[in-house]
């Protein structure tokens, strides 16, 4: 397999490719991990991603930090981004966002170990941060901090 063969197939990266309405149209799409076999770890950062509150319709904003052990699949970061932000205007608590991103993720990748942290800005006067993973991470892969702070306020 050449780098170039790693790359065909995928509708997105590279061309224009508008904001998907929902999570549900949204296309996740991967690539071959040229580096199989070797334990590492990938993370996705989204310091910006916003969803609606199911009930009211107002806007939630959330900084979510994705760590994964890749086995033979990477997620193209592009139709990530593009997953990410069709829950724009998607109405869902936090909790469901937080483990369906996670869940989707799983389903595509079949990842060696999967984590998610979801560190929602406070709604009502209380923040909710949500985690998931896959199970313990396996050994001998550095897994770091995740490095968000926890929610301090104006203190």
């Amino acid at each position: 397999m050449t780098k170039h063969d790693i790359y065909e197939g995928l509708t997105q990266l590279g061309a224009k490719a508008d904001l998907p309405a929902n999570p549900d149209e949204a296309v996740l799409e991967r690539v071959p991990n040229p580096q199989a076999g070797t334990g590492y770890v990938v993370r996705f950062t989204a310091p910006e991603f916003t969803s609606l509150c199911p009930i009211t319709g107002q806007p939630d904003f959330a900084h979510l930090v994705i760590d994964y052990i890749p086995n033979g699949w990477l997620v193209e970061s592009k139709s990530l981004k593009l997953f990410l932000g069709s829950f724009r205007n998607h109405g869902a608590f936090h909790e469901d966002c937080t483990v369906s991103i996670a869940k989707r993720l799983v389903d595509l990748l079949e990842p060696q170990w999967l984590r998610i942290g979801g560190y929602w800005y406070p709604r009502g006067g209380m923040p909710i941060d949500v985690f998931y993973q896959t199970g313990a991470a396996p050994e001998g892969v550095w897994v770091p901090d995740q490095g968000v702070a926890p929610y301090r306020g104006r203190g």
